[in-house]
């Protein structure tokens, strides 16, 4: 919980230093009131006193009271600034190091968790921040400056208000042993119905379809009534917290006042306003010990949420991506677009069984290859290994002769056009999506776009759209169709004017003449560009320089199109089921 915190910046620690001042301020003054309720008291009962000396010490008593209060505000205003700076430096923190995550980390923690770190657990500790300052901090102080007011006043009443504060951290150990495990499963239950909730509106249309409405209701249900029923229990057991402190500071005072009473009336005549007097101030400093102690059970409440949330912030923060960063921007000199494996198989981690079983090809600069094979064949697995979204588990995989390990992050990126199986837009316009990113060179032109949409065929749609070029994109691309996402997705891969294209299966919701003058235009405008294109069409990679056929995560063919009808019975059984004799061999 605490390492939480070694996140505060130097100027956040200087205001947690001024708002301890005026903590410091404001436990005085509340501090002194009764030592000016003990005088009044005190004057009033001594005949003769002057009426002005009661208004003297009534001004002071009000002096303190609206310091305490200005204190009080002061604290608030650098409680909740500070809060506020540091919750945004966390989630900065947050968001840059799920960036850096690997597909790996990424799936390890879930993305509706990752969402609930970075929104709910912040918000938690945001929290714990603007009240600790004023609570957590002002409690002890009090308590213990209060314990030496009270000192030497009466071990009737010291002992009176020791038990009242006994009974007061036994009740709250004794519900908090309870309630803690809960507030740890209530997270996780939040991270359960933001899964549900964002499934849902992501297969919105999906759940239409099949008239699953009462399916996904039920389902919601089910993990909403969970996290209500959890809420319920801490709810509970917090709510009974509060009767019982008002009991133990109800009982208290008449403790006080009790012994008060028999020890006034055991007294003698001189000592009986002494003993009244000292009545009075322990009666407020004893209200003080237990406000402290209300305080700290009133931080109880946020405590133990914003324990799990920290522990779940840092689980975040301290783990390592994988996939480490190299060091190196360039290939070997005369290499330029050029892709080998040697020997690659690659597990996903944690399983049992290889997806891709020792894999070697090359590709020069301008080839096109193909991949091809069943569903579940390795194809989309194999070209995610040469961006890195996942690193071979043995074997190499170079790029213009260095291995892909050795490149700078950023480097190795900036060779890739990337499209992948399913369109990704993001919210903007048609010109922010297709000159997005960085691909380290010049900023990408209006003419350089208009250009890569052209080459695309995604001309006739974008001009026919209201604002052509700064059209909106909604986001994920919800008011394009498949195609038109596919063409813009394409568009932005060839804006960037890579060294190597990687098109995983991203020709699928193009229809044949679309996807052939495509291929064709593309082939003309990128020439000298290397393309690795995963596809389950024939017609898409006839004209490969190079096809490769997976089966089982295991090559089984290798060469041109006439080569392994000729040579690769899978090949051809996948040729024979989509075109006719006449067209294989045309």
């Amino acid at each position: 919980m605490l390492r939480i915190f070694t996140k505060l910046r130097l100027k956040e620690w200087i205001q947690v230093l001024i708002s301890l001042v005026f903590i410091v301020a404001q436990v005085y003054l509340d501090l002194k009131l009764p030592d000016y309720m003990s005088e009044i008291t005190r004057l009033v009962q001594t005949p003769g006193s002057a009426i002005s000396n009661i208004w003297i010490h009534g001004g002071y008593m009000l002096l303190c009271a609206l310091g305490s209060l200005l204190s009080a505000v002061i604290v608030g205003f650098f409680a909740s600034l500070i809060a506020a700076s540091f919750s945004r430096q966390l989630r900065t923190l947050l968001f840059n190091k799920v960036d850096s995550f690997s597909m790996e980390e990424i799936n390890r923690f879930s993305t509706s968790s990752l969402i609930t770190r970075s929104t709910n657990d912040i918000t938690q500790i945001q929290l714990l921040v603007t009240m600790g300052l004023q609570l957590i901090i002002k409690a002890p102080i009090m308590a213990v400056w209060a314990v030496t007011k009270i000192a030497g006043k009466g071990y009737e009443w010291s002992l009176a208000t020791g038990c009242a504060v006994l009974i007061l951290v036994v009740v709250i150990a004794f519900i908090m042993i309870f309630v803690l495990p809960k507030f740890r499963k209530m997270q996780t239950l939040t991270d359960n119905m933001n899964k549900v909730t964002r499934e849902n509106l992501t297969g919105i249309r999906v759940v239409r379809a099949y008239n699953a409405d009462d399916y996904q209701e039920a389902k919601f249900e089910k993990a909403n009534e969970e996290l209500t029923a959890t809420q319920l229990y801490t709810s509970r057991g917090l709510a009974f917290m509060l009767p019982v402190m008002s009991m133990i500071m109800s009982g208290l005072s008449l403790s006080i006042y009790w012994i008060g009473a028999y020890l006034i009336d055991s007294a003698q005549v001189t000592d009986k306003l002494t003993i009244f007097s000292n009545m009075v101030v322990f009666s407020s400093y004893a209200m003080q010990v237990v406000m402290s102690f209300m305080m700290l059970a009133m931080m109880f409440v946020l405590l133990p949420r914003a324990a799990v949330s920290a522990k779940r912030i840092n689980e975040v923060l301290d783990t390592q991506p994988i996939i480490a960063d190299g060091s190196l921007t360039e290939g070997k000199p005369g290499s330029f677009g050029e892709v080998e494996f040697k020997n690659v198989s690659f597990k996903y981690p944690g399983a049992a069984d290889y997806v891709l079983h020792n894999v070697s090809f090359s590709v020069k600069q301008g080839e096109t290859v193909a991949f091809i094979g069943s569903t579940g064949s390795g194809k989309s697995t194999l070209v995610n290994l040469v961006p890195r979204f996942f690193d071979a588990t043995e074997g190499e995989v170079l790029i213009d002769g260095v291995n892909v390990k050795e490149y700078a992050e950023e480097a190795l990126y900036n060779k890739i056009g990337y499209v992948p199986q399913k369109a990704v837009l993001f919210r903007g316009t048609v010109s922010s999506n297709v000159g997005y990113g960085d691909n380290g060179k010049d900023a990408t032109t209006a003419d350089q776009i208009k250009k890569a949409i052209s080459i695309a065929q995604g001309t006739d749609f974008i001009e026919a759209m209201e604002g052509q070029y700064d059209a909106a994109i909604s986001q994920g691309g919800t008011n394009l169709s498949g195609g038109q996402k596919q063409r813009l997705s394409i568009a932005r891969a060839i804006s960037r004017n890579p060294e190597i294209y990687i098109f995983d299966d991203s020709f699928s919701a193009l229809d044949y003449k679309t996807d052939r003058v495509l291929r064709s235009a593309l082939k003309k405008e990128t020439a000298g560009v290397t393309s690795m294109i995963v596809a389950q069409r024939i017609g898409t990679i006839m004209d490969a320089d190079q096809i490769i056929v997976l089966d089982d995560g295991k090559v089984v063919g290798k060469g041109t199109h006439k080569e392994l009808l000729a040579t690769c019975d899978v090949y051809k059984e996948i040729a024979m089921s989509q075109l006719s004799e006449e067209e294989l061999v045309s």
